[in-house]
């Protein structure tokens, strides 16, 4: 019986392909995977929702903007020019702490998830006023020990801390550990801009004094009830403003503390390019899918079922029949 199926089969080859093509198929209906050994690459991208970040001093196509909507434009279009099987978090940097909103996942399978919490980033979801951003490198180092697997950093930030830093303030980040290969991520331009007061419908009220941002005097510097206490006046006049910018020089030298990597965030390209060359989080197994090699050979297979076996040979026997037919029909020359 084998015999006669398999000799049927020699001579119907379309039948015979097509039955391979249905098995094919049917093996792709179960999702086989394969284990292959290839590099993880996980990200956190740590986003700074401090009150700075409203701040309008970036452009998107000729659009003044503010940082934390050029930030919002910059992450969708990283994380759209992600390949499939890279693992992505979204951290909140508020005060001298980052929280991860979820550990890292599949950028594809969860794409609108993600895309969704770059949407909804705002100052308002923000615990602190200040930004201490030397202490959160330690909170995000511990954030990344609790991940279930390494992840590298991306950290998108104005560089602006609040208040600002002196002898007593200052985080040592000698012998700190985890931020090899860090990418900070400088936004805001190096003209100095009021930063807006927003109240809870994120409408202006005012902007923000010289005073809010000022340290207390004395002992009031050590104490640690009173440092990073933020004053909620508002600048009565122009002058009283506090002018923020990005702090290039501060991010280059955090970055070089913690041997990592700085890139001015004004280009796209030029994040997604030193992206490149932080090395993956890991190396390890990972499930490569056979259903689309699967489904796309026995569409092949389909196709071929319906392709002559000497294509060139029949072509121009028809085109030789055809042409016959013609010269056939064609009206013979008239005697006259």
């Amino acid at each position: 019986m084998s015999k006669k199926l398999i000799n049927y089969l020699r001579h119907r080859r379309d039948l015979a392909l097509l039955a391979i093509a249905f098995i094919l198929l049917v093996i792709a209906m179960f999702k086989p995977t394969w284990p292959i050994k290839r590099d993880i690459y996980s990200y956190i991208f740590v986003t700074d929702i401090s009150q700075s970040m409203n701040v309008k001093d970036m452009s998107i196509a000729g659009k003044t903007v503010t940082r934390m909507e050029y930030q919002q434009y910059l992450l969708h279009r990283v994380v759209g020019e992600l390949p499939c099987g890279t693992l992505v978090s979204i951290g909140l940097f508020a005060g001298d702490s980052v929280a991860a909103m979820y550990t890292p996942i599949e950028v594809c399978s969860n794409f609108h998830a993600i895309e969704d919490t770059i949407d909804h980033l705002d100052w308002r979801m923000g615990w602190s006023g200040n930004s201490k951003i030397r202490t959160s490198l330690f909170t995000l180092a511990r954030v990344i020990r609790s991940f279930p697997e390494p992840a590298q950093v991306v950290y998108i930030t104005d560089g602006e801390e609040s208040p600002k830093l002196h002898a007593f303030n200052t985080k040592d980040l000698t012998g700190f550990q985890g931020g090899k290969n860090w990418l900070f991520v400088g936004l805001g331009s190096d003209k100095g801009t009021a930063i807006p007061k927003l109240d809870e419908q994120n409408q202006v009220i005012g902007y923000w004094s010289n005073e809010s941002f000022a340290m207390q005097p004395g002992i009031a510097q050590i104490s640690e009830a009173n440092i990073g206490i933020r004053d909620d006046n508002v600048a009565p006049s122009e002058s009283d403003r506090f002018l923020s910018r990005l702090d290039e020089k501060y991010l280059e030298s955090v970055s070089k503390e913690v041997s990592g990597i700085y890139v001015n965030g004004n280009s796209v390209q030029s994040v997604l390019n030193a992206m490149k060359k932080q090395p993956p989080a890991r190396r390890d197994k990972a499930k490569f899918e056979l259903r689309w090699l699967l489904a796309g050979l026995a569409g092949l297979l389909f196709l071929m079922a319906y392709i002559p076996k000497h294509p060139i040979q029949e072509t121009k026997q028809l085109w030789n029949v055809w042409s016959r037919r013609i010269m056939r029909q064609s009206p013979k020359p008239s005697n006259n």
